[in-house]
């Protein structure tokens, strides 16, 4: 393949001896270095996601598009479709990422019905096998657009008519299909409208049911075509509707558990949407995992004093080692991965920008990754924690850690031990040490 839209630009190189204003290579981000025992390169998985970097404008709910590119003449033609498809193909590999990602309306049009689209979708991902196999790029994971179009106004999976629905499970058999086709590792369901804007025209029963036995369809078609990929939800837990069904880690775990759903999906995590659900940075990565339930992140952050989806590139070290040290803990995240759901702003109108957002977010990666390996192996962090909880690994503590007290021997013990003794937290200690690290 010729690098034909970004001739301007390198292949980005690891180069740890760069000035300070050199923002177009990696200063931390080294692919092959080994950190407890594998590459950098496995335990960040990084993926460019096709939607924000390749089709986003610049355009906001306040403001048109700012952004114009060589590649896109903005016409909705096969022609312009592939064209940014060869030009995302050009920007992986001189980044050197290994993955990507995409919705299916992000990559083919739309045509005048079902089969029409599917015949351009088909097209279009011949082109992109073809470019896989070229570039050694692979698909991280892939999805279907089902809150763009008007027909899901109402929702997709919880849509209140049944021949919506129906069109929305169509797609999904069909984005199954691709998946299968370009060797999909994963493959993601966010509910965008799933949810509601008003309970008094909104029977919950029905609709949660619905979105179960859809997902239960997705389930039973993925086994029937021999697709191996993981099936991820994403939680989110408003934007665009007042609620979403899939709110965050916990309460789509609960769901999934619910009905019966819990062994065969997992669930990507985007930090932006845990802050929108009132949460700190790394709150539903640890959940998530903690739950057994973490399959991949959408790495990206927020501006929270805004209140809204802004899907910023993660520049922040103290959240990249927060979530890092949580991979770490769990072993990766495989086959899932950090995928960059992040746009450049709407005032960063070069292309270069493009390069130089994704090279600082996966340096801040590459540097949390370094801090949490080294939290790791010094064991100081996980000595205090252990240390806070000690009274569980012995004695009447390990009875109530067993699930062997009752409530009589509790009552019991207090009677004979009488008030317990005040124990700090020591929150600001634990807060000073992790800052050594940073």
């Amino acid at each position: 393949m010729t690098g034909q839209y970004f001739q301007d630009v390198s292949r980005i190189i690891f180069n740890p001896d760069a000035e300070v204003d050199d923002t177009l290579c990696f200063k931390f981000y080294n692919a092959t270095e080994v950190i407890l025992g594998r590459p950098m390169e496995e335990w960040l998985r990084f993926s460019v996601c096709f939607w924000h970097s390749f089709r986003g404008t610049g355009a906001d709910p306040f403001g048109q598009a700012t952004i114009r590119r060589s590649w896109d003449d903005g016409s909705e033609t096969m022609e312009n479709y592939k064209r940014r498809l060869e030009a995302s193909f050009e920007f992986f590999t001189k980044l050197g990422v290994k993955y990507w990602t995409f919705h299916d309306r992000d990559i083919s049009p739309e045509g005048p019905t079902l089969a029409m689209t599917n015949r351009n979708l088909d097209e279009m991902t011949d082109l992109a096998l073809n470019l896989q196999r070229q570039t050694g790029i692979q698909l991280l994971w892939n999805t279907c657009n089902l809150f763009a179009h008007p027909r899901y106004a109402n929702g997709a999976a919880t849509n209140p008519n049944a021949h919506v629905v129906a069109y929305a499970a169509a797609q999904v058999k069909k984005g199954l299909e691709i998946g299968r086709k370009l060797g999909a590792q994963n493959f993601v369901f966010w509910g965008g409208r799933e949810g509601y804007n008003s309970l008094l025209n909104t029977d919950l029963d029905i609709e949660m049911s619905n979105m179960a036995n859809f997902l239960r369809m997705a389930l039973v078609y993925k086994k029937k075509i021999g697709f191996e990929g993981q099936l991820l939800i994403e939680p989110k837990p408003k934007e665009p509707t007042r609620h979403q069904y899939d709110y965050d880690a916990q309460t789509v775990t609960s769901f999934l558990r619910q009905f019966n759903l819990q062994n065969d999906f997992k669930l990507n995590i985007e930090p932006n949407h845990t802050t929108l659900a009132g949460h700190g940075y790394e709150h539903d990565i640890v959940m998530a995992s903690t739950l057994g339930m973490l399959g991949s992140i959408d790495a990206n952050t927020g501006s929270p004093d805004l209140g809204w989806d802004t899907d910023q590139f993660p520049m922040d070290i103290r959240a990249c080692t927060a979530v890092m040290l949580q991979v770490i803990r769990q072993d990766g995240v495989q086959p899932g991965g950090l995928n960059f759901d992040a746009k450049v702003r709407r005032e960063s109108t070069n292309a270069k920008d493009l390069f130089i957002a994704h090279i600082g977010a996966m340096d801040s990666f590459a540097r949390g990754l370094r801090n949490a390996a080294k939290i790791i192996e010094d064991g100081i962090m996980s000595k205090h924690l252990k240390a806070r909880y000690i009274s569980f690994e012995s004695g009447f503590g390990l009875k109530i850690a067993t699930g062997q007290a009752d409530l009589q021997e509790c009552e019991e013990y207090v009677h004979q031990q009488g008030e317990p003794e005040a124990i700090s937290g020591q929150q600001e200690h634990c807060e000073a040490i992790f800052n050594r690290y940073l």
